[in-house]
């Protein structure tokens, strides 16, 4: 027992000079090591905000330019349900032409149109002829009576409406953000994460650490505006929601 005891004390003693010593040398390694000059880490704090303002600014962009995106689309589908709704006054022969002709231009909208849009970043011409189709019905119908004549106007209005915001929607098909820009971009993440680790970054797991998820970061962040970039979306027609809750007779539903 006496031995075994003295044996334990033996390890200890030795793993703990053996801790204290390196230690020490990681000490006189710190000490030793070239420091980042001020002016450096001035130079690379600034370029750091400048980045962050242009990073803050281009996601600021491409978030507005959704927005109104989704706006023309939801004024665009309101406006042809309002029309559906004002011709109740109209009678069934002239109502049910109506109806058709927007639901056909709804279908054609969301089932085809969209696709093109979002792959070709244009509108398709039968989806123009079809919303003139619907202007003509409303226009070329005389009003009969006091009520007829009361809703003629404000669905002309709607129609017009539609085809505003089917002009806004043409004009947000594509991306918000040119290619300089992105140059800008990426080169600009590239510039400040070199920047980064030219300050003597890597001496510890914690700074290696920080760093790594600071690149992730702007990774992300540079990841969510090339997203955004694409105010209808890069695949699919989520973004025609609008057309399939006020129409689902048209489109099947959602």
């Amino acid at each position: 027992m006496m031995a075994a005891a003295c044996a334990v004390v033996l390890v200890v003693t030795l793993l703990s000079q053996r801790t204290r010593g390196a230690a020490a040398q990681a000490d006189i390694e710190e000490r030793e090591a070239p420091e980042t000059p001020d002016v450096l880490e001035y130079m690379v704090m600034m370029v750091g905000v400048v980045y962050a303002i242009v990073l803050g600014l281009a996601i600021a962009g491409v978030w507005e330019a959704r927005g109104a995106a989704q706006d023309a689309v939801r004024t665009e589908a309101q406006a042809l349900h309002e029309v559906t709704q004002r011709a109740q006054v109209y009678p069934a022969d002239f109502r049910d032409r109506l109806r058709a002709d927007i639901d056909v231009y709804v279908s054609e909208v969301v089932e085809s149109e969209w696709p093109r849009m979002i792959e070709r970043k244009e509108l398709s011409p039968r989806g123009t002829e079809l919303l003139a189709a619907v202007r003509t019905d409303v226009a070329e119908r005389e009003p009969k009576n006091e009520l007829e004549a009361q809703a003629y106007q404000p669905m002309l209005d709607q129609v017009a409406a539609a085809e505003d915001a089917r002009n806004a929607r043409a004009a947000g098909a594509g991306e918000t953000l040119p290619g300089i820009v992105w140059f800008g971009l990426i080169s600009g993440a590239a510039v400040t994460i070199g920047l980064i680790f030219t300050m003597q970054i890597g001496r510890s797991f914690r700074e290696l650490l920080l760093a790594g998820l600071f690149s992730a970061l702007i990774a992300f962040l540079l990841f969510l505006v090339w997203d955004f970039d694409a105010p209808f979306g890069r695949s699919g027609s989520e973004s025609a929601d609008a057309f399939r809750q006020l129409f689902p007779g048209a489109v099947g539903g959602s």
